[in-house]
């Protein structure tokens, strides 16, 4: 067949063009010292629907890709924790898991409501200004070495409050546009809070057991091992409307000891490949020229949200001492809005159209500057 094997040659050389691209864009970056985020995002942007030269590549193969990619984000970072220091965080960040959503939230949901939109597309604008992208934050904690910082596990506690908060929302969200009742909303959400805790339950008792279990001292074992059970842990927790970045985070704080370092030196090329997957995916979905009109507004209100994430972050690390280096950190690393935020959109494209490119004028705005004030945080 000689036309099948036409159109895939054509992908394959895009393909590979794409990804050569991205590491020229990765070397670059490397030399002038700064991560490469935003230039994924910029690539994808130039070859997406709309941009300077759209590439015919299968959408549904780079979707399931920067999928992956974002879940080996956050299933390395599990690997940085083990469950103890989760549980910590997690009893010690509540106080500033309230203040995000507070100080976040409200901006949002604000102006929705100053823009004459209805209370529910208003909500969920709140939901786009709200939640950090745990995606970018994780790379750029991760390229800027700053695992081992102080205020990093205080960062940590906020991500992971708010992706728990999303198996609240998102749940909560869909049913209410679908018009469900107030039975099936506490069912749904019943179902998710069950699901977290259940997981959760068992990744903080039997971690040593399932670390026992996936040890190996074949590395192919190993890689099959652990890798497909953060993809069917993830995939899981998303059936249960869970956020399937919450499964992998939690595999991740489930393995510890030597499994953990053997799993985090195999993995580690596999997920650089997927997580700039995932950015350059990002920028194909977007059409510049939906952005423009939308731009201002969404700059406006990036600056508003940028700095109530960097007050968030500050007050979060007060009882770091008397220092301000990591409460700066820590306020600019939250910065970032990514995958949560398209995904709530997403909920409202259909009732208030311009939702969309608002969210996304406003996500590509912080996913860009976000990274590079958390590179200037010295």
């Amino acid at each position: 067949m000689p036309t099948a094997a036409a159109d895939s040659a054509g992908v394959l050389t895009e393909l590979g063009l794409a990804v050569l691209g991205l590491a020229i864009l990765a070397r670059l970056a490397s030399r002038w010292g700064f991560s490469a985020i935003p230039l994924y995002l910029v690539a994808g942007l130039a070859f997406g629907n709309g941009g300077l030269a759209p590439l015919n590549l299968t959408s549904n193969f780079i979707h399931i890709g920067a999928e992956i990619g974002v879940l080996l984000l956050l299933f390395m970072l599990g690997l940085e924790y083990g469950s103890q220091e989760l549980k910590a965080n997690l009893r010690t960040g509540l106080p500033a898991g309230v203040a995000d959503f507070v100080l976040n939230f409200t901006p949002g949901l604000c102006a929705g409501l100053l823009l004459g939109w209805r209370v529910l597309p208003s909500v969920l604008l709140g939901g786009v200004t709200y939640i950090s992208s745990s995606g970018v934050i994780v790379k750029v904690i991760s390229e800027l070495r700053r695992a081992e910082n102080p205020e990093t596990p205080t960062v940590l506690s906020i991500l992971v409050i708010e992706d728990l908060a999303m198996a609240i929302y998102l749940p909560l969200v869909g049913v209410v546009i679908s018009g469900g009742g107030l039975t099936k909303i506490a069912l749904s959400v019943g179902i998710a809070l069950a699901a977290v805790a259940i997981a959760l339950s068992a990744a903080l008792r039997f971690g040593p057991r399932i670390s026992r279990f996936a040890a190996h001292e074949s590395d192919e074992i190993l890689v099959l091992t652990v890798f497909g059970t953060v993809l069917l842990i993830s995939g899981v927790a998303q059936r249960f409307q869970v956020s399937a970045g919450i499964g992998a985070f939690l595999v991740g704080i489930a393995l510890s000891g030597p499994v953990a370092e053997q799993s985090h030196r195999l993995l580690s090329p596999l997920r650089d490949l997927f997580a700039a997957a995932f950015f350059f995916f990002f920028g194909l979905e977007i059409d510049p020229a939906s952005l423009l009109p939308a731009l201002p507004l969404a700059i406006l209100l990036g600056v508003v949200t940028a700095a109530t994430k960097v007050a968030t972050g500050y007050w979060a690390t007060s009882r770091l001492g008397p220092g301000t280096a990591p409460r700066w950190r820590a306020g600019l690393e939250l910065i970032p809005r990514g995958e949560f935020s398209i995904v709530i959109a997403g909920f409202g494209v259909a009732i208030e159209p311009r939702l969309g490119p608002l969210s996304a004028a406003y996500v590509l705005f912080l996913a860009l500057a976000g990274p590079l004030l958390a590179r200037a945080a010295k």
